[in-house]
């Protein structure tokens, strides 16, 4: 279900990003109370067309918490992006933006221990939001933060960075690589690909002994980052990923492709009630459902916000593609509804679990 949030301030963080800082209202502080790395569904209607999108919280978990609650999210300017262009040209202070309450299980709970990020470009958002709720809540956490840009100037969150390395010297470590500018000290200028990466982590901490990777931007970097933890032993339970960039990329469903039978039906749950309805040649069981079920969940559309995670009750699917579950939520039963497609003649869905 989506709120209307009002839009306290908006800050200019970059020549193409913004932090746009919402208000919550009071009867709305439980709805939209999130946990730190958790991100925001929102919508605008352009021409007639309802375009949702996904967005990071980038702020901690205490300022949710204030008597004057406000969310913070990170927006940066996608060639092409509806919402975002609206964003940073036309969307101003007072003004309403619709939202979904917070959702993700890109997170981390404050607790003791030695955890570590490698982020790219606007990946620094829901890890900024990660660090700084668990610094200022656990005296014994210590956070090292590897961070990849294009330059300087296209940096987000520099100044919130910053501040975090002031105010925790003793447990917070920043590592910056840029891809098109050489730096004055620090890392020479480069892409961070799995081979820079193997050699470049075990120098900076004891690589196996960290509690948690989270690894967050282009898909491209998170691969690289996964690929190269692996290689060096993290165990995959350690390693937590969440992409923002996919290019058409492979289909990574882990089961053979099957044809869609010719006559498929989808029974669906949804907040408590229950559908069947005839699945269309080519359509995905999302767009099945948004044919008599407006408020059925979805951001991306692409497989990657898992916005549209539903269990899978009975039957069998195809996902074409998958960049937001965990191998641990594919083998519990659970699916992308917008990247799937029946296997058999009868599925049912429960988007309630």
């Amino acid at each position: 279900m989506f709120h209307p949030l009002r839009v306290r301030t908006i800050e200019r963080l970059t020549d193409d990003s913004v932090a746009v800082t919402l208000a919550v209202p009071p009867e709305l502080r439980e709805t939209f109370h999130h946990q730190p790395g958790q991100h925001l569904n929102v919508r605008y209607t352009v021409d007639g067309e309802e375009i949702r999108r996904s967005y990071s919280i980038c702020s901690p978990v205490t300022a949710a918490e204030q008597d004057d609650p406000v969310l913070r999210v990170g927006i940066r300017l996608v060639d092409g992006g509806a919402f975002s262009t609206y964003a940073l040209k036309e969307l101003a202070v007072g003004d309403l933006v619709e939202a979904m309450p917070p959702m993700g299980r890109f997170v981390l709970a404050p607790r003791a221990g030695h955890f570590a990020a490698i982020v790219g470009g606007s990946g620094i958002t829901p890890v900024l939001s990660i660090a700084a709720t668990l610094l200022a809540q656990e005296p014994d956490a210590h956070f090292c933060l590897i961070r990849s840009d294009r330059t300087a100037l296209s940096t987000m969150f520099l100044d919130e960075v910053a501040d975090l390395k002031d105010r925790y010297p003793n447990r917070f470590q920043l590592v910056t690589a840029l891809s098109r500018e050489e730096q004055q000290a620090g890392l020479p200028s480069g892409r961070l690909d799995r081979d820079r990466l193997t050699e470049l982590l075990p120098a900076l901490l004891p690589v196996t002994e960290v509690d948690g990777w989270y690894l967050c931007g282009p898909f491209g970097l998170v691969q690289a980052a996964d690929r190269a933890l692996r290689g060096l032993g993290v165990d995959r339970t350690r390693i937590h990923q969440e992409i923002f960039h996919v290019d058409d990329g492979p289909n990574t469903s882990t089961r053979p492709r099957v044809d869609s039978p010719a006559h498929s039906r989808l029974t669906a749950t949804l907040d408590g009630r229950s559908g069947t309805w005839p699945v269309e040649e080519g359509e995905s069981l999302l767009e099945t459902v948004l044919r008599s079920r407006a408020d059925a969940p979805y951001a991306c559309k692409g497989g990657v916000c898992g916005t549209c995670r539903a269990f899978l009750v009975s039957g069998e699917v195809r996902m074409d593609r998958n960049f937001a579950l965990e191998p641990e939520e594919t083998d519990a039963g659970y699916v992308l509804a917008c990247q799937s497609h029946p296997a058999t003649p009868e599925v049912e869905l429960d988007f309630d679990r």
